[in-house]
């Protein structure tokens, strides 16, 4: 029990910072930047609102249901920007766990009682309801190949490859220029904003093992 608060103030405190550097980032003069970033704020927040220990924060049935309508008006944002750019796939994947997550611990939650975030459910999960196990496994997946690949875009490049950046650098780079005028936002510096969006992968890989 012990652990799981201790992860659970973790958790909190890892999207918390990561949402709020990413309001930071709004303050980009590119459109395209401060849209993704808008997104990505609210995801970080609303990860630090799920996260938050039982004892601290216990959500009623409807708080599961709000969180799960928010995120679904988000999950169709992104789907809708999937017109402009393949990049808003991953926003729409996100969008879309955070539902599927809310969900899940709305319905695992005890008849007549409250229920704290996913280490809440972790530590309750010998009689609570838990997720489709092909869903979460592939949710599971695909984080784990995003953290690696974000991972790996934050590596430094070998001493012949200086003078290039890896192909995730560039599209964030390329992402924080759009419309802009001369430069990259110093909030939105291509190696900052793959921090962040690791942070926020492996936040998410952590979530999802819980349920």
């Amino acid at each position: 029990m012990y652990g799981s608060v201790v992860s659970g103030w973790l958790l909190m405190a890892l999207s918390a910072a990561t949402g709020a550097y990413c309001l930071l980032r709004m303050r980009s003069t590119s459109r395209q930047a401060r849209t993704a970033a808008g997104g990505e704020a609210v995801m970080g927040f609303g990860m630090a609102a799920m996260a938050l220990p039982a004892a601290v924060v216990a959500l009623p049935g409807w708080g599961w249901t709000v969180f799960a309508a928010v995120f679904a008006a988000g999950g169709l944002r992104a789907l809708w920007q999937l017109r402009t750019g393949a990049h808003h796939l991953h926003h729409l994947v996100g969008s879309l766990a955070m539902v599927y997550m809310a969900l899940t611990m709305g319905a695992g939650m005890p008849p007549g009682g409250a229920q704290g975030g996913p280490m809440a459910h972790m530590a309750h999960s010998s009689h609570m309801g838990s997720g489709v196990p092909l869903l979460t496994g592939a949710l599971l997946v695909y984080y784990a190949v995003y953290v690696l690949r974000t991972g790996a875009a934050l590596v430094p490049s070998p001493a012949p490859a200086a003078g290039r950046v890896t192909a995730a650098r560039g599209a964030v780079a390329g992402e924080a220029l759009a419309g802009s005028g001369r430069g990259v936002a110093q909030w939105a510096r291509p190696e900052l904003t793959l921090a962040c969006r690791l942070a926020m992968g492996m936040a998410m890989f952590a979530m999802l093992l819980t349920i």
